[in-house]
């Protein structure tokens, strides 16, 4: 009689964006990893690496990314959450996370609460002029208008993988915690990540 098939992990899903800046942060990435658990696969949240009691003389800061790029790489894939924070753009953290799982050759998947266009948003803030057929702002610095959400790098990376970011608009006092976006983000993952293979399958051996 043949030995019982081990039992395969679920998929890991890294959940990155500014949402651990907000009151509710916990509550909100215990939500998320809900959600996950809902769809089949683990939910990853970077407020789980919280620092309780540092080393003498370490750098809380230096072990928070430590513990984050780890996570990273123990994750199968990623979804980022690129609502604009504290400006025009999406965070510049959840940014660099977004890089590194993609240079990773892993599956990213991502979502704005924001339907409006980058140079929109950029007109929104600043006082911006048309000239010679470029959009300048007031450092006379030309300004992207690709019809993109964010910076053409940003985008085009996850059109790339054929994973398009999905906007949303979210009414403000949900701008940051609305989930309808983040849920299409998890339906896309599962239509794609095949449950009859391994997970480690579907990583890439690439290593940064």
């Amino acid at each position: 009689m043949s030995p019982p098939s081990p039992k395969r992990r679920k998929f890991r899903i890294y959940l990155a964006g500014p949402d651990v800046f907000l009151p509710n942060a916990i509550q909100l990435g215990q939500r998320k990893k809900q959600l996950c658990a809902q769809y089949g696969f683990e939910g990853l949240y970077p407020f789980d690496n919280e620092i309780v009691h540092p080393p003498p003389g370490t750098r809380v800061d230096t072990l928070i990314y430590r513990a984050n790029v780890k996570m990273i790489r123990r994750a199968d894939c990623g979804i980022f959450n690129l609502t604009p924070f504290r400006g025009p753009s999406a965070d510049v953290g959840t940014v660099f996370e977004l890089g590194m799982m993609i240079g990773l050759g892993k599956p990213a998947f991502a979502y704005t609460n924001d339907t409006r266009e980058l140079l929109d948003r950029v007109r929104n803030a600043w006082s911006i002029e048309l000239d010679q057929g470029f959009w300048r702002d007031t450092n006379r610095m030309s300004i992207e208008n690709f019809g993109n959400s964010d910076n053409l790098m940003i985008d085009a990376a996850l059109r790339d993988q054929g994973h398009p970011i999905i906007r949303r608009h979210a009414v403000p006092d949900r701008y940051f915690d609305d989930l309808v976006a983040f849920e299409e983000c998890l339906q896309l993952a599962s239509r794609e990540l095949s449950f009859s293979r391994e997970p480690e399958a579907h990583r890439s051996v690439t290593a940064l």
